[in-house]
Formats: C-alpha cells, structure tokens, sequence
C-alpha cells in the first residue's frame, strides 16, 4: 500500500470508526502507528489540515461517480468483525440525507466531527495522546 493511500485508509478508519483487529493491521493497528502516518510533515502533532476528509472521499470513491456506497468502504475495511460497525452502519451514521451513499460533504463533515471529538483541549491538532484516548471510541 504506497504512503499515500496508507493515510488515507487511517482516516478512514478513523473518521468511520475503527476497523476489526484482523484488518487494520494493514493501515497500523495502534494508535501510534496510525498517529505517525497521519502526521504528514511529521511535526508532533497531526493538524486538521493533515486530517483531509476531501482526500479521504477521493480514495473512498473507487469508481469515481461522486458517492461513496457500502461496498467502497467495506472493499477498505474487510469483513465484518464481531463486536465493530460493519460497512452499511458507518454509512448509515454519516449519510445525512439518507440515500444510502456519502457525498464529499458527508465524508468531510464526519472527518471534522471525528477531528472534532479526538481533539480534547480545542487546539486544532491532535497529539498522540489524544488520539490514543480516542483511539477505540466509535
């Protein structure tokens, strides 16, 4: 998986909620490792900037037609876990208008509300221990 896709496929995980044990291994399966592969220009910190839901959409949407569907995202994540959100679940939590698919607003909007909820002190970035703390919460 190039360095690019890897990031992306963490804020995936991260923006969607985390993916099963089994999988994420592909993408860094703690919090340190998807903590170094977000921080993009390596400063310490991972800042909303480098948290891209706009890049997240365009790897999400493998065939290009503007919307994101359930078979996209369970093509990234794998097959379903006992105990984790499956595909259709972490469509059905950011699809706003309910058409079963994400657009590029929907896929930014759940990026900034994940940001959002990860970053404790209100600082706009994100430290390693933040995002550990947040690293299991759906």
């Amino acid at each position: 998986m190039s360095q690019i896709a890897t990031r992306l496929a963490c804020s995936l995980v991260l923006c969607l909620g985390v993916a099963a044990a089994g999988h994420a291994q592909s993408v860094g399966d703690t919090a340190a490792t998807r903590f170094s592969t977000l921080d993009k220009n390596s400063d310490g910190v991972v800042s909303e900037d480098e948290y891209d839901g706009s890049a997240l959409f365009r790897t999400l949407d493998a065939d290009h037609n503007y919307r994101v569907t359930v078979e996209e995202v369970q093509a990234l994540l794998g097959p379903d876990r006992d105990g984790q959100l499956t595909a259709a679940d972490r469509i059905r939590v950011a699809d706003l208008n309910g058409d079963g698919e994400l657009s590029d607003e929907e896929v930014r909007r759940v990026a900034e509300m994940r940001f959002q909820s990860l970053d404790t002190n209100h600082d706009n970035d994100l430290t390693l221990a933040e995002l550990q703390v947040g690293f299991w919460r759906p």
